[in-house]
């Protein structure tokens, strides 16, 4: 897949990039970020149906109703009980968006990641790292899921996503099978 391109290509001077590959289990999905405490986390998700690279502004934290591989939902459709009804990243997607589409990328800006695991892992990791996180959804088939295009679009996005930080701090990429 294209993780292992964009390991190989790298992101650039002062970015290193960790790999985490999530199950698809709400359960199992939160112990994965013990981790990447107090970094920049950028999930990678895979879309069916999506024309383009997406990216998620926010994350949301209530229905959850579809069962994960295990054939379960969280407690209550909830992520974190308690929790605000929605997250933003501290990331200006939109902006950065606008300025993606004048370079020339397919790229489309969303406030809405699905209400699955993508939404869930994303929430849960913008209320543990105080909105210090990124959602990326990428297309699962077509012309821009093959490795040879998709790998360079990621780097350029990740590369601008990480130059809109104020402090320059490492990307923790996880990808969401």
């Amino acid at each position: 897949m294209f993780k292992q391109g964009l390991k190989m290509a790298g992101l650039g001077l002062g970015i290193e990039v960790h790999i985490k590959e999530i199950p698809v289990s709400y359960a199992k999905s939160q112990q994965t970020f013990s981790l990447c405490d107090g970094q920049v986390v950028i999930h990678l998700g895979i879309a069916p149906g999506a024309k383009g690279i997406t990216l998620e502004q926010t994350g949301k934290n209530h229905c959850f109703k579809d069962r994960d591989v295990s054939g379960l939902c969280p407690d209550r459709h909830c992520c974190i009980e308690g929790g605000p009804e929605r997250l933003d990243s501290i990331i200006d997607m939109r902006s950065l968006s606008k300025h993606l589409k004048s370079m020339g990328l397919d790229v489309i800006y969303s406030r809405d990641a699905g209400r699955y695991l993508c939404d869930f892992v994303y929430y849960y990791s913008l209320y543990r790292g105080q909105g210090k996180a990124a959602l990326i959804h990428v297309p699962a088939s077509g012309s821009l899921a093959s490795p040879e295009r998709l790998v360079p679009q990621l780097q350029t996005v990740i590369q601008k996503t990480s130059s809109t930080k104020h402090n320059p701090i490492t990307d923790y990429i996880a990808e969401m099978q």
